[in-house]
């Protein structure tokens, strides 16, 4: 099992920006799939970002299209840590925000394919 530890929640304005961290346990972080979701009240949990190991040190990135262009996501394998660096948020960007690890490394968007969860940080983007 992989535990993952979110952190750099907090509250902001329209237009601003917040980096979210993920820091994972596990030795062989750097094959694992890792992957942010969200969750805003009353709706259900989606898919916000991923980055999946492509061979070599070479992995790609992935969005959800209402975050395309506006956040970034990243890794340290050195540090076993995932970053999502979110930029010109939005009202609607105000959710709980889950890190999450598919350790067979797969290309997936789909929550039900991720082995393991973070406990969330929460993002409020005020208008």
């Amino acid at each position: 099992q992989v535990q993952l530890v979110e952190s750099g929640g907090g509250l902001v304005q329209a237009g601003g920006s917040l980096r979210l961290s993920c820091a994972a346990s596990g030795r062989t972080f750097s094959s694992y799939t890792m992957g942010w979701f969200r969750q805003a009240p009353g709706k259900e949990r989606e898919f916000v970002a991923a980055t999946t190991w492509s061979g070599g040190s070479t992995y790609y990135a992935y969005y959800a299209e209402s975050v395309k262009g506006r956040f970034t996501i990243s890794r340290d394998n050195a540090k076993n840590t995932v970053y999502l660096q979110m930029n010109s948020l939005k009202p609607e960007d105000t959710a709980v925000y889950y890190c999450a690890a598919d350790r067979a490394g797969k290309t997936t968007t789909l929550k039900s394919e991720y082995d393991d969860w973070g406990q969330g940080t929460q993002v409020t983007v005020s208008s």
